[in-house]
């Protein structure tokens, strides 16, 4: 067998067993869900950002809600903000750093929720996202890595992985993450009963 292989699934393994040996991963995945199923129930939406492979798990999270999870249930309310013609307009007329904020100034109201995906903490388009969202009195859920980043002083609550120096491994976690959190959010919101 690769040595490549043996080691990167072994390290994945360890970043599972460290995440799942954290108090604080329990709290923040069940807050966050405690949060979501606050506002759907108020009619709130969740809206999600992030770049490259962390805005497809963004992406991945609002479909999820829209569509299904395990089960059939009704659609739960959520966007994705990875239009590509609001993206390169925002993109040149402002900056890449406005694309998701003007998103949020735009369709987003108190009672939504941003859940930010930046592996760094540091992307500066999803720190103005937040920003925007804490302007409007909206709740932020930042998927990041332990140690100090923007994202996590502005989040609410903070899914925060161990960094071993490469995203992907972060961007495990954070995948994970959704699936528990949606689970978890179906049975808050008790579309997980027959």
């Amino acid at each position: 067998m690769s040595e490549i292989i043996k080691n990167s699934l072994q390290e994945a393994v360890d970043n599972v067993m460290r995440f799942a040996s954290e108090a604080a991963s329990y709290e923040a995945l069940n807050e966050a869900s405690l949060i979501i199923a606050e506002a759907l129930k108020k009619g709130g939406k969740v809206v999600t950002c992030g770049n490259g492979g962390s805005l497809c798990d963004a992406t991945h999270f609002a479909e999820e809600l829209t569509g299904r999870f395990r089960k059939n249930r009704r659609p739960l309310a959520a966007i994705a903000m990875n239009d590509p013609a609001h993206i390169t307009c925002v993109a040149n007329d402002y900056s890449y750093d406005e694309i998701y904020a003007k998103y949020i100034e735009a369709v987003c109201n108190h009672e939504d929720v941003l859940i930010g995906f930046s592996t760094s903490g540091n992307s500066e388009n999803i720190v103005k996202a937040a920003q925007m969202a804490k302007s409007k009195g909206m709740k932020v859920i930042g998927m990041t890595r332990h140690g100090e980043n923007k994202l996590a002083e502005l989040s609410d609550v903070t899914i925060a992985v161990s960094h071993s120096g490469y995203s992907d491994r972060v961007q495990e976690i954070h995948i994970m993450a959704v699936h528990i959190i949606i689970e978890n959010l179906e049975h808050l919101l008790e579309l997980d009963k027959p």
